[in-house]
């Protein structure tokens, strides 16, 4: 790993090595290995079922690994003959339920996990009340909140007692579209502030990419590719990884001599079998219409690459922007490009189009 989280000289607050948690003799997490500094925000990120809310569980304290460590702050909270109970361990938690007393006001539901006179008490509930920009609200009741008001004040109660820690389970899965956007970039500025380690667990690439320093991808219990959101984005690990971000266009081909046919020429692909077929993917915002070619026949002496003619299957318009489906002339294939704005050909349009061979991957066939 060459993460900044991982470099000697930043001092990590959570330490995760060898974690692993079976159930019924199916391996649910699978040696999960990782770390977060203080101040820094890593996204546990995956589809449903693939372990990252096991482990956010068992760092908290409430499911018991099978084997692994466990440390905070250079403290072993899980490990050989150690297993310190949550209420010991440092960690704030955030759930998709934000699970408020309704019985109490929001300044009694900030008020709760704090200890010390009731003055103390008092400032650090209106410190935070006006961090998540509540004042005011602290005599009301949950149920006179909004969805994004409750989050604000489970977070509020969350950070309270200066967790090491902060562990945030699909905490804005339950709030409307419109809301989320700026309640995550909030909450985002208030965890900074107050310098927790904090591990995000998102079933949504687009939060992660949002909030995270460092994603670390999950699929069957195993970490299967960690780094920066640019980082993950862009070179993704296998066809998988690609996907899991966004839409794919593949193109299978077999390689002859370090050499793919596709519809777009001829593409290096060293280092794979010969004979052995592989999968060339790309973005359909990287799959571009050439409207200047429109009609005109292919100009082999462009620097882009060799054009490849398709005919319009379906265009539909998205607000921002409009995917056009096409099937390539030269296997019959379906690839679809993504176009800003508006533009909505008839469907057996024959156009040219182009591909970025710096945005194209190349693996094993899937």
């Amino acid at each position: 790993m060459t993460a900044a989280s991982e470099r000697l000289d930043v001092p990590q607050r959570l330490e995760v090595a060898g974690l692993t948690r079976a159930f019924g003799g199916r391996a649910v997490v699978c040696d999960v290995s990782l770390q977060v500094a203080a101040g820094q925000v890593m996204c546990l990120l995956g589809p449903s079922g693939c372990g990252k809310s096991t482990t956010l569980r068992m760092i908290a304290g409430v499911e018991t690994p099978d084997q692994g460590r466990i440390l905070i702050d250079g403290q072993e909270v899980f490990g050989p003959g150690v297993n310190l109970p949550p209420e010991a361990r440092g960690v704030g938690l955030m759930f998709q339920d934000f699970a408020l007393f309704p019985h109490l006001t929001v300044a009694g539901n900030v008020a709760f996990g704090l200890v010390g006179d009731k003055a103390a008490k008092m400032r650090r509930v209106d410190e935070l009340l006006e961090k998540v920009n509540l004042s005011g609200f602290g005599v009301m009741h949950p149920h006179e909140l909004s969805g994004g008001e409750q989050q604000r004040v489970a977070l509020a109660r969350a950070l309270a007692p200066r967790p090491r820690v902060m562990l945030m389970d699909e905490p804005f899965s339950g709030l409307d579209n419109r809301l989320r956007d700026g309640i995550r970039d909030a909450t985002l500025e208030v965890l900074k502030a107050e310098g927790a380690a904090v591990l995000l667990v998102t079933h949504e690439p687009e939060e992660a990419m949002r909030m995270a320093d460092e994603i670390a991808l999950m699929r069957d219990g195993r970490i299967v590719q960690r780094g920066a959101p640019y980082n993950v984005y862009n070179t993704p690990v296998d066809r998988a990884a690609a996907a899991f971000f966004s839409d794919i266009n593949v193109i299978r081909g077999t390689s002859r001599g370090a050499l793919t046919e596709t519809p777009f020429g001829a593409f290096l692909t060293p280092g794979h079998a010969d004979g052995g077929e592989v999968d060339i993917v790309i973005r359909p915002q990287h799959l571009k219409i050439d409207f200047d070619r429109a009609g005109r026949g292919p100009n082999p002496t462009v620097p882009e690459g060799t054009p490849a003619r398709g005919v319009v299957q379906r265009a539909r318009y998205l607000g921002h922007a409009s995917l056009v489906e096409f099937r390539m002339e030269f296997d019959g294939s379906i690839l679809t490009a993504s176009v800003p704005g508006v533009f909505l050909p008839k469907a057996e349009t024959p156009l040219w189009l182009m591909i970025r061979r710096d945005r194209c991957y190349v693996f094993p066939a899937s």
